[in-house]
């Protein structure tokens, strides 16, 4: 039994995961990833790589996910489990690619700037 090892990355998110044969046990940081991510979009974030690529229930996934916030880590999750996938079967990287999974979002935040309130918004403006 082989264990595919890949990381995945969102905003200051990053994802360590461990997949390997099994009954479809997803553990995220020591806890099942229903309890992890409680909400139902998140739980949907973290099995959209499996679901695309048909292999719900078939590997046991370990993760190891740390920084950023609670979307930033499903979204890393998600990258890193299809990355997984694709080293697994290079066929299913085109299912994967189509609906945008296979690619990093580098989107990061953008920072504050010296003479401003934050990155953008200046100080309010005094005429007089």
């Amino acid at each position: 039994m082989s264990v595919t090892n890949t990381s995945g990355r969102r905003k200051t998110a990053v994802a360590r995961i461990y997949l390997k044969d099994g009954a479809g046990a997803i553990t995220v940081n020591g806890k099942d990833h229903k309890e992890y991510f409680p909400t139902l979009p998140l739980q949907y974030i973290v099995n959209q790589s499996l679901e695309v690529a048909e292999l719900v229930g078939r590997y046991d996934i370990t993760v190891n996910v740390q920084g950023g916030g609670v979307k930033g880590q499903a979204e890393a999750v998600r990258l890193a489990i299809a990355k997984a996938i694709v080293e697994l079967d290079a066929e299913k990287k085109p299912a994967l690619r189509a609906k945008g999974l296979m690619t990093r979002d580098m989107r990061m935040v953008e920072r504050k700037k010296p003479g401003r309130a934050k990155a953008r918004k200046k100080f309010q403006f005094s005429k007089r």
